[in-house]
């Protein structure tokens, strides 16, 4: 009846849990950590017999994985039920016993969460590289299983979590591919979500484990410098902190009020600072730090105070996540300082704020009560993902799997900053997020509504990357403004998806003016005769595919043929095929001309809609404002696609030096690596600036787009190189 340990640090457990191969070892480990009580132990029997005969692939008996699972979720949690579940989390996938058998022996709660984690249990056999479609859209479905499994109760992650770390720890049984595979899982979607419960203990294993087995090379050369480095840092920290304890004694504290813990920044946050910064490993500032852990809110500024007082502080490091908690709950001071001979990050924190910074959302189920002023994990991106999910299964025929997997990746970032509206609220976005992103997660209106912006009272164009700290102001009008083509532009899953969402809406009310308008033009009859005649024959649901697909555009003129007002006459209405260069129409008219209009610009591989006028066509982008107006008059249509084979097109938006003869120089260089310029604009949005250019361009098949990007990227500022092949592509339909 042994109680937690709270004394027991993660680093002993997990070592001990690498080591346990065997049934008895596991259950010893299990109950040194929560109490060994009748439910617990019957449901370690029943795990233990229903694997019975079961291997895992190092050999050792199938029951110990579940076990050792329950035990990282006992060190999370004190929550029977939990650790009941951690046991059983194999159960019904497995074995031959049924959710009904579970939820007699252990209660509907205990089988509810089992069959939650059943919902998601071969997302381990996924491949999560996007480069494989198919294994893409397996791993988006069971991925959306485990968001709508985790609506009911968050500790159905939280189980996963410690299944997944325990996974981690087993992964040199599996051959290297495999190996690999579950590792970018991990990193892509596990250890985000570590983060985003707030569970920074877990976050850092998976990463950790990941990165060894995803990039060797790299993770052994930042292992071999900190071990190699190890005495001389660990020796330095101890001097620093010896430095610190003094300090503190004579200024205020009472011996024994505080605690301070050394800390190395684990391997893979190393590897991403070297990355981000472009340093070596030794150039990383922030390697060594040590952690403060006062009583209460006011001894955290005034250890900070005594701090800054005795040592420089690296003034464009600091930050105060307590006064600005971040949105999974951590609250924590960081400042980087100069000591003699190391610089040392120092984070400093109440003790309550180290469990909630340790365990994240579990912190509630392993301590009764928070201390004053501490922050909860806000859980407001898993039901903004989830309701996503359930709102696609509502509408499945809107419902694009590998869509919610991306939203829901980018909704799980991990570097943030805190930017502020006029009136200082706050609001958490990814690093690189711009003023639209912060449009749209102030209210999804805002986004669609979005006119101009002001960031720190300065006027800037929509796609201004932001900064942490920044006072950004949107200004809206009563017009809505699509952006489809800027949906690689914005970085927040929530502006992407509703971008995503609203181009889509809006194209598929367009699918349906244009073909009900062709449909009229062929017969020429009213479009309130068309839609009668679509009525009877039951075409009504399919009706907009007339817009886009050639052959079902054939079918639907002859399915209505015996509609029309002279039916003898049915040749008048037959349809024949007329070129213009890259156009084709189709129609029972025969046209002499084709123009593009100035006012859209449309270029090979939009999306287009073509009205006609006395024997002449006009071609116009379907996301046109003035083919929008069109489209209300019930101006007369005809039918047109694209012919041959589309070229790639590219948007790039610029800055350049504000200095005589820079654009043309720009334009000089493109022309000399034979690149089309389609077209270019200061900006198309009423909120810009001259130092930002809009240019819309082709490569000739000689040239990678990758290739041609790092060139630009070496002698100009490029803020944005987004495909347009694919804006539209698949949106309507």
């Amino acid at each position: 009846m042994k109680p937690i340990d709270e004394e027991i640090l993660l680093e002993q457990l997990i070592e001990e849990i690498y080591e346990c191969k065997d049934l008895q070892k596991a259950q010893e480990l299990l109950f040194s950590l929560c109490p060994e009580s009748e439910s617990i132990q019957k449901a370690v029997n029943f795990c233990i017999k229903a694997h019975e005969g079961q291997q895992r692939k190092g050999g050792e008996p199938y029951a110990v994985h579940p076990i050792l699972a329950a035990s990282l979720v006992a060190y999370l949690s004190s929550n029977e039920t939990m650790i009941i579940v951690a046991l059983l989390h194999d159960v019904i996938e497995d074995t031959p016993h049924s959710e009904e058998e579970l939820r007699n022996e252990f209660g509907s709660e205990v089988a509810r969460l089992v069959h939650g984690l059943t919902k998601i249990a071969e997302i381990r056999e996924d491949n999560f590289n996007s480069k494989f479609s198919k294994n893409l859209t397996k791993s988006a479905l069971t991925f959306r299983n485990m968001l709508l499994a985790s609506i009911e109760d968050v500790g159905v992650l939280v189980i996963k979590l410690c299944d997944r770390l325990h996974n981690m720890l087993t992964l040199n049984a599996l051959r290297e591919d495999k190996r690999k595979r579950i590792s970018e899982e991990t990193l892509v979607v596990y250890a985000p979500i570590a983060h985003r419960l707030g569970i920074s203990s877990i976050k850092n294993y998976l990463e950790d484990l990941s990165f060894k087995y995803l990039m060797p090379d790299e993770y052994t050369q930042i292992d071999n410098y900190i071990n190699s480095n190890d005495q001389q840092m660990q020796l330095g920290l101890n001097e620093f902190i010896s430095k610190i304890e003094l300090l503190f004694l004579k200024n205020g504290f009472r011996q024994g009020s505080f605690e301070i813990h050394k800390r190395i920044k684990h391997n893979y946050s190393v590897y991403l600072k070297m990355q981000r910064k472009g340093v070596s490993i030794e150039e990383v500032l922030d390697l060594l730090g040590v952690r403060i852990m006062v009583q209460d809110v006011s001894e955290c500024y005034l250890a900070l105070g005594i701090l800054h007082t005795h040592f420089n502080p690296l003034i464009s490091r600091f930050k105060d996540y307590i006064a600005l908690p971040k949105q999974n709950g951590y609250q924590t001071i960081h400042s980087t300082l100069f000591d003699t001979k190391n610089i040392i990050e120092a984070q400093i924190r109440t003790f309550d704020m180290h469990k909630v910074a340790e365990f994240g959302v579990a912190a509630h189920w392993k301590y009764k009560e928070g201390g004053a002023g501490v922050q909860t994990p806000k859980l407001d991106w898993l039901n903004d993902i989830s309701m996503r999910s359930a709102n696609n299964i509502e509408n499945p025929e809107d419902y694009n799997a590998v869509e919610l997997y991306e939203y829901a990746k980018d909704s799980l970032y991990i570097e943030d900053i805190a930017v502020y509206s006029p009136k200082g609220e706050i609001f958490t976005l990814p690093r690189g997020a711009t003023v639209l992103d912060f449009a749209y997660e102030v209210h999804t209106k805002i986004g669609l509504h979005a006119k101009t912006a002001y960031v720190n009272r300065v006027r800037v164009p929509l796609l201004t990357e932001l900064k942490n700290g920044d006072i950004v102001r949107v200004v809206t009008s009563n017009d809505k403004f699509y952006r489809c083509s800027w949906i690689d532009s914005v970085k927040t899953g929530k502006a992407k998806a509703n971008i995503r969402e609203f181009c889509k809406q809006k194209i598929r009310e367009i699918n349906l003016q244009v073909s009900i308008g062709v449909l009229a033009n062929i017969f020429n009859e009213s479009h309130e005769i068309i839609n009668a005649w679509i009525e009877k024959e039951h075409l009504s649901r399919k009706i907009r595919q007339v817009s886009i697909d050639s052959a079902y555009f054939k079918d639907v003129v002859n399915a209505l043929k015996k509609y029309a007002k002279k039916s003898y006459l049915f040749d008048r209405y037959e349809l024949k095929e007329q070129k213009f260069d890259n156009i084709k129409v189709i129609s029972n008219r025969k046209y002499t001309n084709i123009d593009f209009d100035f006012c859209c610009r449309p270029k090979k591989g939009d999306a287009i809609v073509a009205f006609s006028n006395a024997g002449s066509i006009t071609l116009h982008h379907k996301l046109c404002d003035k083919a929008e107006k069109m489209l209300e008059e019930q101006a007369p249509m005809v039918f047109v696609e694209w012919s041959g084979t589309t070229l790639k097109s590219y948007k790039l938006i610029f800055s350049l030096e504000n200095k005589k003869g820079a654009l043309a120089e720009f334009l000089t260089n493109l022309a000399k690596m034979q690149i089309n310029v389609l077209s270019i604009n200061v900006s198309n949005e009423p909120s810009s600036i001259a130092d930002y250019f809009e240019v819309h361009i082709e490569l000739p098949e000689n040239i990678e787009e990758n290739v041609f990007k790092e060139r630009l990227k070496n002698r100009y500022k490029i803020v944005d190189f987004t495909s347009l092949n694919d804006a539209y592509n698949q949106q309507g339909k």
